[in-house]
């Protein structure tokens, strides 16, 4: 498995991650999915990189042009609601693929703990193609892995990448345990996780930020 982190190399990313985790510019959600949207632009070309490409005959008015294009489209998926904006910025990049969505979250207990409910999956059939699927936070990990499993269960699919804005260690090395076939990108990777299992320094609650507060049972 392969682990990229975006943010070892100086780029825009930095500047866009750094904004989305600034208290000062949270309170502007409009600005907030927009740079969800760019870092989700971002590692969809540099992603694309690791995906197979084919010589193919472009006819222009003067010629033919031999090109460069995907062998096969990818199908991206996210975990709705807080993966809607960097799905949306990848798909602006990919526009030629096929989507995939999953509908889940945590259910809490009065202990403390919280276990991983999916409510809803649409998918086309993976057979053969690339997955990839989106989420602005990787914490456990629990999430990102359950939504693959139920995922893949509508075809095996030929590679299967990972992305993230913002990933915390105990996330990434439970993705390696449990999907040791997928690849992660990460425009961030933080080292701790609080009782709650929110990233630190993270960025907060994506959703909320991105779309308001909701209510919990």
């Amino acid at each position: 498995m392969k682990v990229h982190d975006l943010s070892k190399k100086d780029s825009l990313l930095r500047q866009f991650t750094a904004e989305i985790r600034d208290v000062n510019i949270q309170n502007d959600r409009a600005r907030f999915r927009n740079n969800l949207e760019r870092l989700g632009q971002i590692m969809a070309y540099e992603l694309s990189k690791e995906l197979d490409f084919e010589t193919v005959e472009v006819e222009t008015p003067l010629g033919i042009a031999n090109s460069r294009l995907l062998v096969k489209q990818p199908v991206l998926a996210t975990i709705m609601r807080a993966g809607l904006p960097l799905h949306q910025g990848m798909l602006s990049f990919f526009d030629h693929a096929d989507n995939a969505f999953v509908s889940a979250y945590r259910r809490h207990h009065k202990d403390g703990s919280f276990e991983i409910h999916v409510d809803y999956i649409s998918s086309p059939d993976l057979t053969g193609r690339p997955l990839i699927i989106c989420d602005p936070m990787l914490a456990t990990g629990a999430s990102m892995e359950i939504a693959t499993k139920e995922l893949i269960k509508n075809g095996k699919p030929s590679e299967v990448h990972v992305v993230v804005a913002i990933a915390a260690i105990d996330g990434v090395e439970h993705i390696q345990r449990t999907l040791p076939y997928a690849t992660i990108w990460a425009a961030a990777i933080d080292e701790e996780l609080t009782a709650k299992s929110y990233i630190v320094p993270g960025l907060g609650d994506a959703g909320d930020l991105a779309y308001g507060s909701k209510m919990q049972d």
